[in-house]
């Protein structure tokens, strides 16, 4: 079973705690990972780049000269690609790079994106994050105690939205703040630290719970 660093709300370690099995099964399918962050990142991409082509420049209504008698070589328009200012040859165009991926990958690569941050010792469950009014230094100091405030990028997974929470660290950099239920594999994978809230991690285990209770009263009533 994986463990995680555990701080209470004043950022004070108090040993270890076992990360829920539902989650962190310890299982890391690199393939379904890869393909999930691949389809993320292309689903970025805005596709809008273009170029013109020989038919879209302006001008090239008439031959450069004549056909023939010049002793140069014969040209069709002056907005052939070869020209100055004529058109592009190969050159992009509007499109979307837009990648699907079933839903049951993204679950397993969601899963496997937390089994490796914890696997690597970069996962910190904390009792809470409730700060009383939108404080950066109370909460650049608190990140400081759990040994994360260094780190190339920080992810703080909240129990539910956090207003104060958020308001807190946007000013802090390379920290961010999100629900735990909305964070993908991406933005798991791209982190180097993650701070899940203790509450996220028990409405993991409820949510497992009630999910067996359903599937074993259909098997009751079948």
């Amino acid at each position: 079973m994986l463990t995680a660093r555990y701080y209470n709300a004043a950022g004070e370690q108090n040993g270890d705690v076992q990360l829920p099995e539902e989650l962190f099964d310890g299982r890391v399918h690199e393939a379904a990972l890869h393909q999930t962050v691949k389809a993320y990142l292309a689903n970025q991409r805005q596709g809008t780049a273009a170029t013109k082509t020989r038919g879209m420049v302006s001008g090239g209504n008439r031959k450069a000269w004549r056909q023939k008698g010049t002793g140069r070589a014969r040209q069709g328009s002056m907005r052939a690609p070869h020209w100055r200012g004529g058109g592009i040859v190969f050159g992009p165009s509007p499109r979307s790079y837009h990648q699907d991926v079933p839903r049951k990958v993204k679950s397993l690569a969601r899963r496997s994106a937390f089994n490796q941050r914890a696997i690597d010792g970069q996962i910190a469950v904390i009792e809470r994050l409730a700060p009383e009014a939108p404080r950066t230094r109370a909460f650049a100091e608190l990140l400081g105690k759990i040994g994360v405030a260094g780190a190339k990028r920080v992810l703080i997974l909240t129990d539910g939205s956090s207003r104060n929470v958020y308001l807190s660290a946007r000013n802090l950099p390379n920290v961010e703040v999100m629900p735990f239920a909305q964070a993908s594999a991406y933005d798991v994978m791209v982190a180097r630290q993650v701070v899940i809230e203790q509450a996220a991690l028990d409405q993991v285990k409820q949510g497992a719970g009630q999910t067996a209770d359903a599937d074993a009263e259909e098997v009751v009533n079948a």
